[in-house]
């Protein structure tokens, strides 16, 4: 008598065996997916910064050789950055000012809110009123005011000059005449010690 068990039979396909097809099928979607990735990867990875990029994503300035009076100027990020020792007559002079006499009333400070008024106790350095860190570039067409130089022109306010098209900023870096529309820009920022900040 015929054996009925059809695991024998040839002629009975199942459902649940791979086919030879299959196989070949599934083996050239892999072989396709992995070269597509390998042929996108320098595509995406030119886009990611270079590395000396990345090596000044933060600096850390000593501050214990400036006076106070004195301005040094560092690089970071290829911007220049305006720190300034500010003397206690330049600190009383910024807080003397009305926010009503100032074309730009935000504070433009990356440590504080967007909305933070630009008082200068919100543009100074937190607890450390006599430093001012600033992103010393006009907000103009980004010239560079001049200012950070002792003996150089520092325009009406006593802050600083940008000598292209005459915008004066004063000593807390806040627009007061010309045609910048905005404050200088102040960079994200902390001390570290009492004579050290990290900019980054």
């Amino acid at each position: 008598m015929a054996n009925s068990d059809s695991s024998t039979d040839p002629s009975v396909i199942h459902d649940d065996d791979p086919s030879r097809r299959d196989v070949i099928l599934i083996g050239a979607g892999a072989f396709a997916a992995i070269g597509g990735a390998a042929a996108l990867w320098p595509l995406l990875d030119q886009m990611n910064p270079d590395a000396s990029t990345l090596s000044l994503a933060s600096i850390e300035v000593d501050l214990a050789p400036v006076e106070e009076g004195q301005a040094i100027t560092v690089m970071w990020r290829g911007k220049p950055i305006f720190i300034r020792h500010r003397t206690a007559e330049e600190v009383d002079a910024a807080k003397d000012v009305k926010l009503n006499d100032l074309p730009d009333q935000l504070a433009r400070n990356a440590n504080l809110a967007d909305t933070a008024l630009a008082t200068d106790e919100n543009r100074a350095a937190t607890d450390k009123e006599p430093w001012l860190v600033m992103i010393g570039i006009c907000t103009h067409l980004g010239c560079i005011p001049q200012g950070q130089a002792v003996g150089s022109y520092k325009g009406e306010y006593g802050g600083w000059y940008c000598p292209c098209h005459g915008s004066q900023y004063d000593t807390a870096g806040r627009i007061r005449k010309g045609p910048a529309p905005e404050n200088m820009y102040i960079p994200p920022y902390a001390f570290t010690s009492d004579t050290k900040i990290k900019i980054g």
